[in-house]
């Protein structure tokens, strides 16, 4: 990446999470595409995602002021297909740009930029509130996710299949809005402290990424997620003590920049999830 990585000063450095919404998903453009899927539960993304994805993938490479290490993305294809962008252009050979993207000639990427790895517990809600009307696989559980084949489209040389997943398989059918929340916030923590010393982009939904302000931003109520929007987070982390220590994560507050809408007024009654996305 262009911009100095800020993991990199010493004694004190700073670990920076970057937790990022999927792309414009066809079935809210395509309203007969659920009726003639395969897995209507697991809507690819239209071209103006891909475009949107790439084009955030530019400006995380350009605005930042650090370097992503890692990503982490949800099983979704919506999810895939828009880190299959963003790590495009994160590891592009030379400064992307949409014209570049649009040509004919796939980008040139360096695969030793960064490193990205498949992660259950950043999937999508499992439950009626998030996988809309009668969708869900009948059983709850054969999602039918290949692995290998979601791999297979990330420039060569990216994926780290060596990585241990924190979820080893998808949570069950039916977790709770609540539940779902505290998934998200164990798995942000959980992959931060896993890599202290590099930083992260993890590609989710909606309510991951509204999570992962309202968990780190005391008062905070999260109201709109837009596609693509992120969150960013960061933490000191200290190489004094072994293992490596780390403080608490802060939001980094530009988020109406970022796509995100947020009130910090704490809501008294009500369901504060976001709309199924």
């Amino acid at each position: 990446m262009d911009a100095p990585d800020s993991c990199q000063t010493a004694a004190q450095r700073f670990q920076n999470v970057v937790v990022m919404r999927h792309g414009d998903r066809i079935d809210n453009f395509e309203p007969l595409w659920v009726s003639q899927a395969a897995r209507p539960w697991d809507p690819p993304l239209v071209q103006a995602g891909k475009d949107r994805a790439f084009c955030t993938g530019t400006k995380l490479r350009s605005d930042l002021g650090f370097q992503i290490n890692r990503v982490f993305v949800s099983p979704f294809i919506r999810c895939v297909e828009t880190a299959v962008q963003v790590v495009t252009a994160l590891s592009a050979s030379e400064h992307p740009t949409l014209s570049k993207y649009e040509s004919d000639q796939p980008l040139p990427v360096d695969p030793s930029k960064l490193k990205v790895s498949i992660e259950y517990g950043l999937c999508e809600m499992l439950n009626k509130e998030a996988i809309r009307g009668d969708l869900a696989p009948k059983d709850g559980q054969r999602w039918g996710f290949n692995i290998p084949e979601l791999e297979a489209l990330f420039p060569a040389g990216t994926v780290d299949q060596t990585v241990e997943r924190v979820y080893k398989e998808l949570p069950q059918w039916g977790e709770s809005v609540t539940g779902a929340r505290a998934r998200y916030a164990e798995v942000i923590l959980a992959l931060a402290d896993k890599y202290p010393t590099e930083n992260l982009l993890l590609v989710t939904h909606g309510e991951g990424v509204g999570s992962s302000i309202s968990l780190f931003l005391e008062g905070a109520t999260v109201y709109e997620v837009n596609y693509c929007a992120y969150s960013e987070l960061r933490r000191p982390v200290f190489d004094k003590d072994q293992p490596t220590t780390a403080g608490k994560f802060e939001v980094v507050k530009n988020l109406r920049q970022t796509g995100l809408s947020y009130s910090l007024e704490i809501a008294e009654t009500g369901d504060l999830s976001l709309p199924s996305e």
